[in-house]
């Protein structure tokens, strides 16, 4: 009797045990359908937010009989509205209609859409291209349009020119794109001018006696750039304080290291103590510029700066930060700063514009003026949006170009055959 008790309560555990089993199998499969936009970092490169490294064979599995019946709603949109393929699961849109201005396009990331009819563009996410999936055979209606926001680190692929020319537009870091990411870390020019950080010189010059007058902040080490090795060398010519994970010498307190801190008020409050940071890219390219330039000039700290060649064209005013380009070895560069620091009045030169709230460089003030997109502003659109509205009304452009066309080929044949 106690062996059948025995048994009944096992077979008992056993059915408890497979229906949580069930139940919490039925919860993943809900989310993943459910899963969120994935955000992109607006903070260091060391705070780098979650993105799909490598696309699994079956992320997109072929529908059950379900998940092919369309709700009715979208069987209208896909019918009615050119659809867009959103070939890297970036939104995780399983199905979207999206108004831009007059015009309006179904987002999806559902590849049974690949040969809709209605299937006017696909959208690729650069970090998770992939030259050995694509949707081929390609035909001569279909768009392909790119979102990179990342340097060549991040997938080198798509920076050779026989991979870039695959693309009919493009939203990446360079001014020449279609839609030009070059300002995606800085909010606007109010941010540049503000005073809220800024610590007064003679406070600055009081710290030094605790502080470097460098300070570094990297947990990305030996990237492309290879920044490390010249700020080791930099190192036994003057002093620097360097915090992360990179020639670390000096820690934050607790509650900072975190590199999701990197953003923090009190994070900000300890690097404004400094004069001057080392802000050095991981990666040397044309119009790539990231937090590590424009948090320093928020903050009323001068940038030694090394990373985009371009950087000249980006600058708030001609004298706001130090080009390590400018200078022939690291021995000269110490130098350099070791006379700033020395001297108030040659320091107060690179903050003068701050000071007076004066951003003079006509470029930077009409890429913040045009773009169509926000940084951390819930009153505009970010820049995916402003991705996919731009790509959106592309294709009615060319759909509505194609109709005038055929139009006029109408009125030329009908006129040939008039008497």
């Amino acid at each position: 009797m106690v062996w059948i008790q025995r048994r009944k309560l096992l077979a008992s555990c056993l059915c408890i045990m497979a229906t949580v089993f069930l139940l919490v199998t039925l919860q993943v499969v809900v989310e993943l359908g459910k899963f969120e936009r994935k955000k992109f970092k607006t903070s260091s490169l060391q705070n780098g937010q979650a993105k799909v490294e490598e696309e699994p064979a079956d992320l997109y599995p072929i529908p059950g009989r379900e998940a092919r019946i369309l709700t009715r709603k979208t069987q209208r949109d896909t019918e009615s509205y050119p659809i867009m393929l959103w070939w890297s699961p970036l939104t995780g849109e399983t199905g979207r209609l999206g108004q831009c201005g007059a015009d309006a396009c179904f987002f999806t990331i559902n590849r049974t859409f690949l040969h809709h009819p209605m299937t006017k563009a696909f959208l690729f996410y650069g970090t998770d291209f992939n030259i050995n999936s694509l949707p081929l055979p390609r035909k001569a209606h279909h768009d392909w349009a790119l979102f990179h926001e990342e340097s060549p680190k991040n997938n080198y692929k798509l920076f050779h020119e026989p991979v870039i020319t695959l693309f009919n537009y493009t939203a990446t870091f360079s001014r020449h794109s279609h839609l030009p990411l070059t300002t995606q870390y800085l909010e606007g020019v109010e941010v540049l001018k503000s005073l809220r950080y800024l610590v007064p010189l003679r406070s600055k010059n009081n710290l030094r006696s605790r502080l470097a007058p460098l300070v570094y902040v990297q947990s990305d080490c030996d990237p492309p750039s290879d920044r490390d090795s010249y700020v080791r060398e930099l190192m036994t010519y003057i002093e620097v304080d360097s915090y992360g994970e990179c020639l670390r010498n000096k820690d934050l307190p607790q509650p900072l290291k975190n590199p999701a801190s990197m953003d923090a008020d009190g994070f900000y409050r300890i690097i404004a103590q400094y004069k001057f940071i080392l802000a050095f890219e991981n990666a040397v390219c044309d119009d790539y510029i990231t937090e590590k330039f424009w948090r320093p000039l928020k903050l009323g700290v001068v940038p030694v700066y090394y990373g985009s060649p371009s950087i000249a064209d980006w600058l708030p005013s001609n004298r706001s930060a130090i080009l390590v380009s400018e200078f022939a070895h690291p021995r000269e560069l110490a130098s350099y700063i070791r006379q700033l620091d020395h001297d108030d009045s040659l320091y107060e030169a690179y903050i003068e514009w701050k000071l007076k709230g004066e951003v003079s460089n006509r470029r930077l003030l009409a890429a913040l003026r045009e773009r169509k997109w926000g940084v951390q502003d819930v009153r505009q659109d970010n820049y995916i949006d402003a991705f996919e509205c731009m790509v959106c009304s592309k294709v009615w452009d060319n759909i509505r170009l194609r109709e005038k066309d055929q139009i006029q080929d109408t009125k030329l044949k009908l006129a040939l055959v008039s008497p």
